[in-house]
This record gives structure tokens, sequence and C-alpha cells, in this order.
């Protein structure tokens, strides 16, 4: 592809229109088109995860995708995983209360993959979540914290975290994860630096 190309995305709930280079990345397209600077370059190669953005409610690499490839798709970031009154989704509030995020250089990323992750509504255990978000490096947390976060939002939840184009699967929509009923939504709390499960 040469040239410019007309693209039009719905990123995070507001429809886009803007002209470019054909040979723009959607990681490219977004930031410096479309000024949403919350997905971030790091390797260039779709390994280290801090670019990713749902694409229709699937996790992509937005530095290995163009942006005409996906011409007419609803692309969501961090930002767009607020609440409707700008409020932090129960992801976001868990990634804050349980430190899941030092230098937040990752953070976008892997907020986006743990929502598409827990979209579903389908509890999931510590392995699994691990697991769902592999694609995503952080150098500063250990990871514990992120996966402690995760762990309390589907605790949280009394529905899965908000993702535009996905819907809850399974009868009555989100599971009840074990310990959700144990404790009120806000009484978990991470556990100290060095303190093991």
């Amino acid at each position: 592809m040469t040239g410019n190309l007309t693209i039009t995305l719905v990123v995070n709930g507001r429809s886009v229109t803007r002209t470019a280079g054909a040979h723009l990345t959607l990681l490219r397209w977004l930031r410096e088109v479309a000024d949403v600077t919350d997905p971030k370059y790091g390797c260039g190669e779709g390994i280290c995860g801090a670019c990713t953005v749902l694409g229709d409610g699937v996790p992509v690499s937005g530095c290995l995708v163009l942006a005409a490839q996906v011409d007419g798709a609803t692309v969501t970031t961090a930002a767009g995983l607020l609440e409707p009154d700008g409020s932090f989704s129960p992801l976001q509030r868990a990634f804050h209360s349980h430190h899941a995020a030092q230098c937040g250089f990752c953070t976008p990323g892997m907020l986006t993959a743990a929502a598409a992750l827990l979209a579903d509504g389908r509890c999931r255990s510590r392995a699994e979540i691990r697991a769902g978000l592999h694609g995503n490096l952080c150098r500063c947390t250990g990871y514990g914290p992120i996966v402690d976060a995760v762990e309390a939002a589907q605790r949280e939840r009394g529905r899965a975290p908000r993702v535009p184009g996905r819907t809850p699967r399974g009868p009555g929509g989100p599971q009840r994860c074990p310990g959700a009923e144990d404790q009120p939504p806000d009484a978990s709390e991470a556990p100290a630096r060095g303190a093991s499960k």
C-alpha cells in the first residue's frame, strides 16, 4: 500500500476519521494521527504487549497491524475501559489498589489484555491469569501485583469488565468467582511486599 487512505475507527466509543499514510500501523495511527496516546511503543515486534489494544474486543498488537487493515473496527484502549461517568472500572481500581503499576509503561497494554481475558465472565485461576497475560511484559512489578489485581477484579465484579464488542457468555452472564461472597468488593488488599500467599 502506498499513498494516503481515509480510515474510520470507533476509538473508545467515538468515531474517528482521519486521512494518513497507508503504511501506518494502528499504533502510529492512534498516537500520531488520532491523538490517542495511552498505547505505548515498546519493541515494534509484537513481543512486549505495550501497544496492546482491543480490536472488536480481541487483543491485537498495535505495532503489527496496519490501521488500514482494521478500517471500520471498534478499537478500545485502556482509556476506553473507564466507566461511562469517567471513573475507573473495577479492573482499573484493582490495578490501582494492588499497586499493579509502577513505571506505568506496560499498564495500558496489561489493562486491555486483562479486560479481554475477563470479558467472558469465566473465573480464572492465578495460573490461567498469568497464561492469559503471557504476551505482556513488565520490568517493574514482578507480575505478582498484576495477577493480584486481575484476581481481585474478577472477584469484585457483578459483571465482567466492559469491553465494547464482547458480551459475557454463559447462562445469566458472568460467573461469580470463589471468594466473591466472602468479602465486600473493596476488602481485598494486596499482601505486603515480600509476603507470601
